[in-house]
């Protein structure tokens, strides 16, 4: 019989990169950002000139190399495309402990 370990939701922190919920907030985005080109039938030229990111940047991004890319350029990416996004900062824990930050895709 094999052995395993049941993983979290967060590959990133599975395996303990440094940053890791940010690593997944940012794949998360971008996900998004590649179904909706794909969903358009847009060359990546096309889509490089909506989003205002060079061709060969827009490529290097949606092949997951996202060194460089901050979230907020990701959510400017989105509202580029025509996406609401929605920053919904909540009451503070009584207890004190760190929130958390979340991506929730909504389909319309």
């Amino acid at each position: 019989m094999s052995e395993y370990e049941q993983g979290s939701t967060n590959v990133y922190a599975d395996l303990e990169f440094p940053a890791a919920d940010e690593m997944l907030r940012k794949a998360q985005l971008t996900t998004e950002i590649r179904a909706i080109i794909k969903d358009r039938g847009w060359t990546q030229q096309h889509a490089a000139e909506v989003i205002g990111l060079p061709q060969p940047k827009l490529s290097e991004m949606l092949r997951g190399r996202l060194r460089g890319i901050s979230e907020a350029k990701l959510l400017d990416c989105l509202t580029r495309l025509g996406c609401d996004v929605e920053i919904v900062v909540t009451a503070p824990h009584h207890d004190a402990t760190v929130g958390r930050i979340v991506v929730s895709l909504h389909d319309t």
